[in-house]
């Protein structure tokens, strides 16, 4: 009976991978800009336009994780009706999961270049002071 509820759950965990591998194909996980600009050495347009690429790359962030909620949510709708709820549960908090980590670390990843852009602001608006 042991090996039986391991091979199920072991089954379920695959399955749930499986639909979420197939979810997570369509969003494509942004790039974030090549080049953040020197607070010294950077002239105003390139500050301006260091904080419109930031923008844009914060927009793909955002478009990229609704793409996964929205892939998420269509995966859990495709979990097998059949299954008794244990099942169904397991396959939905791990799909879950695979949507938290990968939501997670692009929010991270975001944050992290954000901020980066944001200490070069400080330089350069402590270097332009009047």
């Amino acid at each position: 009976m042991k090996f039986r509820s391991t091979v199920l759950v072991t089954s379920l965990a695959i399955a749930a991978l499986a639909l979420c591998a197939q979810a997570s194909a369509a969003c494509s996980y942004p790039k974030a800009p090549d080049k953040i600009p020197d607070g010294n050495k950077a002239s105003k347009e390139e500050m301006i336009a260091g904080m419109k690429a930031m923008r844009a790359y914060n927009d793909l962030i955002k478009q990229y994780t609704d793409c996964l909620r929205d892939e998420h949510d269509a995966a859990v709708a495709k979990i097998d009706p059949s299954w008794d709820d244990a099942k169904k549960t397991k396959a939905k908090d791990d799909l879950d999961k695979v949507l938290a980590q990968k939501n997670d670390a692009a929010v991270d990843d975001a944050s992290a270049v954000t901020g980066r852009f944001n200490e070069q602001i400080k330089v350069y608006n402590a270097a332009h002071k009047s």
